[in-house]
This record gives C-alpha cells, structure tokens and sequence, in this order.
C-alpha cells in the first residue's frame, strides 16, 4: 500500500468515527429521553387520538426523530473499523465501538420487530394486563440501547485518543 494510502483510509477513519459520534449520541439522548418522560407509556395508552397506531411515522410518532440518521448509525461505526483496521493503537477501540453499536442496532431490531407492533400499533390499545409486561420489555430492552450507545461513544472518544499519525500504521496487503 502506498503512504497516501494510508493516508486516506486514517482520514475515512476519522470522518466515519465523527459520523458515528454524532449517530450513537443521536440514538443515546433520544433513548434517554424516552425513557426518562416514558414515552412508551404515553404511546401505548394514547388510542387513536394522536394518529400513533396508525404509523411508525405518524404525526407524534417517536419513530420520526430515530429514521433520519437510525440507518448511519452503525454502518459508521463498522466502516470507521474497515478503515482504521491497520492502526494497531485504536484497533481495539475500534471493535468496541463496532460491537456495541452492532448490539444496540439488534437490540433495536428486536424492539421494532417484536415489542413495538403489538405494543403500539395494534388496531385498538390492549388492556393494562397485556400492556404492562410489553413495557416492562420495552425499558429493559432500552436500557440496553443506552448501555451500548454509551459504551461506543466512550470507546469512539479512545479510539480518536489512541489514533496514530498516518505514518504509524501498519501498511495493508
């Protein structure tokens, strides 16, 4: 691999580790705050009357704030592994921050395919005996979302630490 080379997989490292920053703590405050002013509560008991059960994306609908940059989110943090691979001091950040990232986006996937169908677009609200054990899921399952965001914003702030001058990397096949 020639220097330049080197040079620009450090600079799309660097550009992919700002994105992913700026994703994780996107998707870590806006988890917060759903679990803080427990969102979930007011969606699940809220019927029809704010067009919830309708659409993901309805008028109220938290889904809105996520869809914009939810889909960045952790191929940034992938691709900034990808290009950082050959710097041995922030490789293990790296894969942190990847990881955590890859688990929060399960974690989500699971939410949105599993809790939330039934929990907020049903075509009528379930009783408080149904409802109840799918909320209890549902902050569970979130504060795992918080605790990996949390967990790739820490280990994208080492990785940027620990980020060699171009020259200090290992040069690729």
């Amino acid at each position: 691999m020639e220097p330049g080379a080197t040079d620009t997989h450090t600079r799309l490292a660097e550009v992919s580790l700002a994105v992913a920053e700026f994703t994780h703590a996107h998707w870590f405050f806006g988890n917060l705050y759903e679990a803080v002013v427990k969102v979930p509560h007011r969606v699940a008991g809220s019927g029809d009357g704010l067009g919830l059960r309708r659409s993901p994306l309805g008028t109220g609908s938290p889904g809105r704030y996520y869809a914009p940059l939810a889909p960045v989110t952790f191929p940034a943090a992938a691709l900034a592994l990808a290009a950082g691979w050959n710097c041995p001091g922030s490789r293990p950040w790296l894969v942190t921050a990847a990881a955590a990232s890859a688990a929060g986006s399960a974690a989500t996937a699971y939410l949105l395919r599993s809790v939330n169908p039934p929990l907020f677009f049903g075509p009528k609200p379930l009783s408080e005996m149904r409802r109840k054990p799918l909320l209890a899921r549902w902050y569970r399952i979130n504060a795992l979302r918080l605790a990996a965001s949390a967990v790739a914003l820490v280990a994208i702030d080492r990785a940027r630490l620990a980020s060699p001058q171009p020259e200090d990397c290992t040069p690729g096949p």
